[in-house]
Order: structure tokens, then C-alpha cells, then sequence
């Protein structure tokens, strides 16, 4: 009776991904009913999906840190605040994404379908108290997004960068799991805090071994994250993926990838700190400085802001090397106001684009503050927030990043990361330029419904609200991983 009790007791704390399993099968067996020229139907009934979604997580928020299914999931603040960021960023993507599908004639129920299985694997990933856990949910997650690369059949360059994404993430899948092997032939548990316990309780299995298996966790974790040497896929899916789908690829599972990090070298390795810091450091410096000299010679803006994003990376990673909680609460707040600003930018290429017409040079922004003085505007938001620039909420970002290296003693390490910023602002105030100071070349009206701008608009006033009122984010990471 009291198995009976518990195994219910479970399943309640894991209603979220219960849920949504559910309401996929809704998403995919309502599909098969609704021909191509109602597929808005499907939209529709995906963001519903979404909404329920977020009332369940409401409605489940746990109350304290709570272990189930033998150890392998875990409840808790940090789970609870990453899983709504991504349920709210992968709503804000279809959003985004639909009429940029129909006018493009690949408006299909797929992209809503794997974009929903991708953040059930997000979700299983954030919740994962074990080794084993974390896999299945990081391959539910990859196998969705190797297919969304892909959904556009008919497009050469969206089927190449499908196949580089596969092979390498395939690479990156059996290193991470190889690790794992490891790991567990040395501490005997698959599970973070058995493996914690094991390590403190017998200093002697910090060997060599046990190192072996961490170098290879780390390379499926700065795969994951874009991070260099791993990072040669990420701008080339960003290009040749269709716009939804880099948006996709920009936003939630950025959060995912943290989640990744913090459970498995936090929450099990971090015993191993000294060990393991050295080897982030040295990820997030060569981040830091690749993807900011690199995105200067880009003329396709998404893969400038690939390379954007692998220096941006290399600010979480920093964060995270200090191996204190004051940093780890930056690399969220840094993670979530990222993702607010990148779902933005992507969002704003979306609605430059038009049918048979990609808005994928930086030159396509050229005169939009003659064509839409508004949404040049919001562009100018949210670069001015990806490079850092007061009162935006990016400044904050990389300040609380600044200041935990700075009080963990690595002055120098803080004077390069300021540098490097200072460096990557060229290319975000390009953008900027070619806005306000350059003639249009494309004088076509923006098409985009009325929901779309209002929420693209909110998107963009974002990054000033949290800028103008950064405390009580940073105090809500600072709580979560205090």
C-alpha cells in the first residue's frame, strides 16, 4: 500500500512531463484530421498545448527539493525556472515562426510536433537526477532538432546542415555517453548525488580514471553548449537552417544546456571542481575570443549571430569555472536574458523575410528605420543589449559575470572578458549602422500579423524592462542556486 502511495506520489511530481507526453499525442492525432490549408489549427492547438502547460507547471511548483523514480528525477526551483523559460520561448518561436511557415509553403504539423517533443527533452533533461536520465532526455532533445534542421525537404542547404548537425552531434552523443561508461565503472552509481557522496567519501577515486571519463562529459557538454573547439556546427546549421528553426535552435535549448552543465558537474563532479575548472576556463576563453573575432568578418547575419552566440557562450562558461554560487546564479541570469534577446533577434529576421525571400544578410536591414521606425528601434534594443551597452539587461549579464570572476581573484581573466566585449561591439553596432546611416535596398512593406508584432514588440521592451529592473531576476537565480 505504501509503494502504491509513493509510485503515485511520483507520478504527481512529474506531472509536467506526464502532461505534455499527453498533449503531444493531442498535437499529433489532431494533425491527421486537418488538411494544409487549415494547419493554423494545429498552431493554434500547440500553443494551447503550451498554455496548459504552464498551469501545470504552476500548479506542481515544488515546495522543496523532491527525489522520485528511485533517484533519477528531481523537483526543485532551479527545474521549475528553466522548465516555464522554455515552455514561454518555444511558444514565443511558433509564434514567431507561423507566418513566416505559410508564407514559405512549409507550414507543416511536424514543426509543431518536434518542436514540442524537443522541449519534452529539454524538460526530462532538467529534471535529471542521473546520468542515464540526462541522456534520454539530451537524444529526445537532439533527435527532434536533427529532424526540424531538415523539414524543409526541398532545400539543399537546410538538408546539408542537417546532415553535418547529425554526424557531429551523433560524435558528441557517444563521447558524452562513453564519459558516462566511465563514471560509472569508477563510482559504481549512475545517480548525481550517489556519485557526489561516493567521491567525498573516498578521496582515492580522484584518479585518473575518473578523469578520463569527466574530459569526455566535458566534450559532450561544450557540444551542447556550441562551446570551442565544439562549435563548428553551430553556425553552419544557423545558416542553413530555415529562420524558425535557428530560432528554435537559439532559444530554449540554450536552457537545457545549462541544466546540463549544473546537474551533471555541479550537482555530481563538483567535488571535482579543480579538476574539471582548468578545462572550462580554457573552453570559455577560446569561446570568448573566437566567437567575437570571427563574427566580424560575417556578412549572413545568423551566422554572425552563431558566432555571437559561441562568445556569449563563453561568458556562461566563465561564470560557471568559478565554482561558486555567485557565479553560478550569474550564468543563469545570463542564460535566460541571452535567450530573451536572441528570440528577438531571430524574431526580427523572421519578419524582414517574406515569401521566397530570405532576410539572411546584414545588408537586408539596410534603411529600416526609413521602412518601420518601430522596429528598427526594438533592433536597435536588443543589440545594444547583446553587446552589453546600459541601461539593457545584457550590460547586467556580463557585469554579474565580470564581478564573480573578479571576486573568485582572476582579475586578468576579467580584464580579457571585458576586451573581448568590447570587441564584439563593433559588429552588433554594424548592424545599428546599416539601420540608421544606409540607404534601403529593399523597399517591401513587413508582413506579419498583429499578434506577432505586438509580442515581437514585448520581446524587444524586454531587454530594457529587465535592464531597468535587473534586481529581482538576479535575485530570484541568486535564490534558486544559493
Amino acid at each position: 500500500m505504501t509503494d502504491h502511495i509513493m509510485s503515485l506520489m511520483d507520478y504527481a511530481v512529474a506531472a509536467p512531463e506526464i502532461a505534455l507526453l499527453g498533449l503531444i499525442c493531442v498535437v499529433l492525432i489532431a494533425d491527421l484530421f486537418i488538411d494544409d490549408e487549415h494547419r493554423v489549427l494545429t498552431f493554434w492547438i500547440s500553443i494551447f498545448a503550451l498554455g496548459t502547460m504552464l498551469a501545470v507547471l504552476n500548479a506542481t511548483a515544488p515546495d522543496a527539493r523532491t527525489v522520485i523514480f528511485s533517484g533519477s528525477y528531481v523537483s526543485d526551483p532551479l527545474s521549475q525556472i528553466l522548465k516555464i523559460a522554455a515552455v514561454i520561448f518555444v511558444a514565443i518561436t511558433f509564434l514567431y515562426s507561423r507566418d513566416y511557415l505559410r508564407a514559405n509553403e512549409i507550414h507543416k504539423g511536424e514543426f509543431y510536433l518536434l518542436g514540442l517533443i524537443g522541449l519534452l527533452g529539454m524538460m526530462i533533461m532538467m529534471s535529471a537526477n542521473s546520468l542515464l536520465t540526462m541522456y534520454l532526455g539530451l537524444e529526445t532533445l537532439a533527435l527532434s532538432m536533427y529532424a526540424l534542421v531538415a523539414i524543409d525537404r526541398n532545400n539543399v542547404t537546410s538538408a546539408e546542415a542537417a546532415m553535418k548537425y547529425f554526424i557531429l552531434g551523433a560524435i558528441a552523443s557517444g563521447c558524452l555517453l562513453y564519459g558516462i561508461s566511465w563514471v560509472y565503472g569508477v563510482t559504481g552509481s549512475l545517480q548525481f548525488h550517489e556519485i557526489a557522496a561516493a567521491i567525498s567519501a573516498a578521496p582515492t577515486l580522484n584518479n585518473l580514471p575518473l578523469w578520463f571519463g569527466l574530459a569526455f562529459l566535458i566534450v559532450g557538454v561544450a557540444f551542447k553548449f556550441g562551446a570551442v573547439p565544439f562549435h563548428m556546427w553551430l553556425p553552419d546549421v544557423y545558416q542553413g537552417a530555415r529562420t524558425p528553426v535557428t530560432l528554435y535552435l537559439a532559444s530554449a535549448p540554450k536552457l537545457a544546456a545549462l541544466a546540463l552543465f549544473l546537474r551533471i558537474l555541479v550537482d555530481g563532479l563538483g567535488d571535482l571542481h579543480d579538476t574539471w575548472a582548468p578545462m572550462i576556463m580554457v573552453i570559455g576563453v577560446l569561446s570568448l575570443l573566437v566567437g567575437n573575432f570571427v563574427a566580424i568578418a560575417q556578412t549572413n547575419i545568423k551566422r554572425m549571430l552563431g558566432y555571437s552566440t559561441i562568445a556569449h557562450v563563453g561568458f556562461i562558461l566563465l561564470a560557471l569555472f568559478c565554482g561558486t554560487e555567485q557565479g553560478n546564479a550569474a550564468a543563469l541570469f545570463y542564460t535566460l536574458t541571452y535567450v530573451v534577446a536572441a528570440a528577438g533577434a531571430f524574431g526580427m529576421i523572421i519578419l524582414l523575410s517574406r515569401r521566397g525571400y530570405e532576410a539572411g544578410n546584414l545588408t537586408d536591414f539596410k534603411g529600416l528605420s526609413a521602412r518601420s521606425p518601430w522596429f528598427a528601434l526594438m533592433m536597435m534594443f536588443l543589440m545594444f543589449s547583446m553587446a552589453g551597452v546600459p541601461p539593457f539587461v545584457g550590460f547586467f549579464g556580463k557585469l554579474n559575470v565580470i564581478s564573480a570572476v573578479v571576486d573568485s581573484g582572476y582579475t586578468g581573466l576579467a580584464i580579457l572578458m571585458v576586451l573581448a566585449s568590447v570587441v564584439g561591439a563593433y559588429y552588433y553596432l554594424r548592424v545599428i549602422w546599416y539601420m540608421y546611416f544606409e540607404e534601403a535596398e529593399d523597399k517591401a512593406v513587413l508582413q506579419a500579423s498583429t499578434d506577432t508584432r505586438l509580442v515581437l514588440s514585448l520581446n524587444s521592451l524586454a531587454v530594457l524592462a529587465l535592464g531597468i529592473v535587473p534586481g529581482w531576476l538576479l535575485a530570484l537565480c541568486v535564490s534558486i542556486l544559493g
